[in-house]
This record gives structure tokens, C-alpha cells and sequence, in this order.
């Protein structure tokens, strides 16, 4: 018998935990202490699905619903977003994963002009699957990092990202883990400036990392200089096996022979290779064939290009294309 769990209440946390464990799929946004955060957020709306086999868990879905902007694009903005992809059971038979997919899509379409799994693992065996539920695959590249020890870390690492390490920290840089709301209040400041004027897409608001900043398995660095913080990163954590890149930002062309970014990065793999984190996940490097900054610069770390992509469902196809448009107007405004 299959059963469809629609609340955190229905899913039994220790079959939940057991599964994180021997998962071939799991990451820490498919954690219970992953949705216990979304929940405590005022901006989105958290939800969380699972789905049973004979009493047994096999599969979990942690995500969140959220709009931003002004009225008019919060109406045309309405998405389901799942990081990191579906907990699965590497068993998991395709009925009891389609009922699950079949379940999702229905009731977040009501609300969401389109549901995005972001992933972070491999779903290539599985993506008939998604696709005969309605997903298109969309490629989307990341890279890993082997972090299970410091040696293997030099040997990758690129000379130039050693240089810029080894200057920054010669010149009296240095990082660590921070829970004060000053400095995580300049960290912010510092990252908002640099999706206001380069990335150009929306930004958690300053309440999302005071409150990550407090939990489990998370880890916000700063990168300080004559005494301010110069740069950062938010780093999340799979006990025991991966830690997530998931933002970073510095003041790089501030002052001369200090790179916040890059001791930003640094810190965290520092971290992963002295905590017993065997990957480093630097969560997205854009998309095959389009010219991305970005990638260039994760490249230099010596993680594996990898391309686990992205499943798209378009709940409400009209409203999903024009809203594009529409959000591109607002964007040149």
C-alpha cells in the first residue's frame, strides 16, 4: 500500500533520518532541520511531502512557496522551489515515485505558475519519471569538490587561487565563523550590493540569514580586514558527508592584495577538510554553452564540472510566459 504524507507531523522522523543516511540523493535541504527553518521564515511559505511504501518511507520533498517585488510581480513571480532535489530511496519503484510527483504537482499548482527541482545529485536513472510527470529536464551545471583531506585540496587548487590566499592572509586578512547580528547586518549590505548591481535576481531578506545563523548545520564566515567585514559566505551542512556554498560575496577591488571572495570559499573548504565533510558543493555554476563569470572563477578550486540540472513544471503556461516578459521589463526599470 502507498500513502501520500502532506504535513512534517505525518512523516515519521526516524524512518525520515534513516533514509537521509543511506540516501544515494540526500543534501541538507532535504533535512527536518531544513524545513524547520524555512518555517520559521515570514516571506515564503514552507512544504513538505513524502510518500510511503508498506509503512516505509521512500521519498521526501522540503521546499518552499515565494513571490517577490511589487504587486504586480509578485503575481507573475509565484514558484515552488525544491533545492537540492528529491530524497529517494535508492529503490524507490517508479509507481510509488509517480504517485508522489503526481500528488506535489496538483497541489502546488493551485498557487505556483511553475514548480523548479534544483538538484544537486544525480537523477539521470529517475528522469523518465519526472518527465512522464510533467518535468522538463533543463541543464544546469555545478561543481564538487573533494574535501576528505587538505593534501588532495592543494593539488587541485589552482596557483593563482593560492596566491590570492597566501597575499590576503599575509596582509592581515582573516575569516571566521560569526552569530553577531552586526556583523552578519555588513555581510548582507555587501551581498545585496552585489545582486542589486551584477546578479540581478532577488535576495533573501536580512532576516533569512540572522535566523540561519542560529540554527543546526549552518555556517556563516566572514572575511575581515582592519577590522570591518570585507566579505562572506553561508554555508550548509550534511553532517558527515557535504557542505553547500550557498552565497558569497566580497569587497575584492577595496583594497589591494586582499580578496574577500576567494577567503570566503576558502574558509569553508578549510572547514569541510577539518569536520569530516568529504564534498564541497558550490551550488550552480549556470548553464552549459552561455559565457558565466562565475563558473571561471569556482573553476579554480579544482571541484568536478558536473551537470545534474534542473526539472521544470509550468502549472500555468500563459501566465508563465507572459510573466517572463513582464519580469523582464521590470528588471530594466
Amino acid at each position: 500500500m502507498i500513502k501520500i504524507h502532506s504535513t512534517y507531523s505525518d512523516i515519521d522522523l526516524t524512518q525520515w533520518n534513516d533514509l537521509l543516511l543511506k540516501s544515494n540523493t540526500a543534501t541538507f535541504f532535504q533535512t527536518p532541520t531544513c524545513f524547520s527553518f524555512y518555517n520559521s521564515l515570514s516571506f515564503l511559505t514552507p512544504f513538505i511531502y513524502g510518500v510511503s511504501e508498506e509503512n516505509s518511507l521512500k521519498a521526501v520533498i522540503c521546499g518552499y512557496s515565494i513571490s517577490d517585488g511589487n504587486s504586480l510581480k509578485r503575481y507573475f513571480s509565484r514558484r515552488a522551489i525544491i533545492p537540492g532535489g528529491l530524497l529517494v530511496d535508492n529503490e524507490i519503484s517508479t509507481d510509488t515515485l509517480q504517485q508522489l510527483l503526481t500528488h506535489v504537482t496538483k497541489q502546488l499548482s493551485i498557487e505556483s505558475i511553475y514548480i523548479e527541482i534544483r538538484n544537486y545529485n544525480d537523477y539521470s536513472t529517475l528522469q523518465k519519471n519526472f518527465e512522464s510527470s510533467g518535468f522538463r529536464y533543463q541543464p544546469h551545471l555545478n561543481f564538487h569538490l573533494d574535501t576528505s583531506s587538505l593534501d588532495i585540496i592543494n593539488k587541485r587548487l589552482k596557483s593563482n587561487k593560492k596566491r590570492y590566499i597566501k597575499v590576503s592572509q599575509k596582509e592581515g586578512a582573516i575569516y571566521e565563523v560569526t552569530t553577531d547580528e552586526n556583523e552578519i547586518n555588513d555581510f548582507y549590505i555587501i551581498l545585496k550590493e552585489l545582486y542589486v548591481s551584477r546578479v540581478k535576481t532577488p535576495l533573501f531578506p536580512l532576516e533569512f540569514f540572522l535566523k540561519l545563523a542560529a540554527i543546526e548545520n549552518a555556517k556563516i564566515m566572514v572575511v575581515k580586514y582592519l577590522g570591518d567585514v570585507v566579505g562572506g559566505a553561508v554555508f550548509v551542512i550534511l553532517p558527515d558527508k557535504t557542505i553547500y556554498e550557498w552565497f558569497v560575496c566580497g569587497e575584492d577591488r577595496k583594497y589591494k592584495n586582499v580578496y574577500p571572495s576567494i577567503l570566503s570559499t576558502w574558509a569553508g573548504i578549510e572547514y569541510a577538510s577539518k569536520n569530516n565533510l568529504y564534498k564541497f558543493d558550490f551550488m550552480g555554476a549556470g548553464k552549459p554553452n552561455i559565457h558565466y563569470g562565475v563558473r571561471d572563477f569556482k573553476a579554480e578550486f579544482g571541484g568536478k564540472l558536473v551537470e545534474h540540472g534542473r526539472f521544470l513544471y509550468v502549472c500555468k503556461p500563459l501566465l508563465y510566459n507572459l510573466g517572463k516578459k513582464v519580469i523582464q521589463i521590470l528588471k530594466k526599470k
